[in-house]
Parts: structure tokens; C-alpha cells; sequence
């Protein structure tokens, strides 16, 4: 299975709504980041479904490398 891309060393800030899903890219190749946009079909890797809770802003990974997908966890500070 071929690495992720890096998409950007920082995570991305977005607005999310409550009880809305979205799709974040796992493999770093989608142009609509952080969101998925089909990309992945040339890869083994899947996006990463999760469904906001509340109506906030979330910093969904921009490295790929989170241990807490899709969240950011900082893992770009060590890339």
C-alpha cells in the first residue's frame, strides 16, 4: 500500500455542523482537502467517515500522519 501524501504540514481549520458527515481524504491526493474527493480509488487506503457532534471548528490532519484520524494531533511538528 503506497504512503500518504503529505497534503500540507499543518492541520486544517473547518467549520463543521452538528450531526452533518464528512468524508476526510486518508491518502492526501484529494484536491478538495480535507475533504475526499475520489482520489483514493487509485489506492488500497479509504477516507475516514466521522460525523460532528456539534456545530464548531475542527483542525482535521493536513500531514496524514495523525494517530487520531481525522483529527490533528501534531505529528506535523516532527515531520
Amino acid at each position: 500500500m503506497p504512503d500518504a501524501v503529505i497534503a500540507q504540514r499543518a492541520p486544517f481549520a473547518m467549520a463543521v455542523e452538528a450531526g452533518r458527515k464528512y468524508a476526510w481524504c486518508a491518502c492526501g491526493r484529494s484536491s478538495n482537502q480535507p475533504l475526499c474527493d475520489g482520489s483514493h480509488k487509485e489506492t488500497d487506503m479509504s477516507p475516514v467517515i466521522t460525523k460532528a457532534e456539534r456545530t464548531e471548528t475542527v483542525y482535521f490532519c493536513g500531514c496524514k500522519q495523525t494517530a487520531v484520524q481525522p483529527f490533528c494531533d501534531g505529528t506535523h511538528k516532527q515531520l
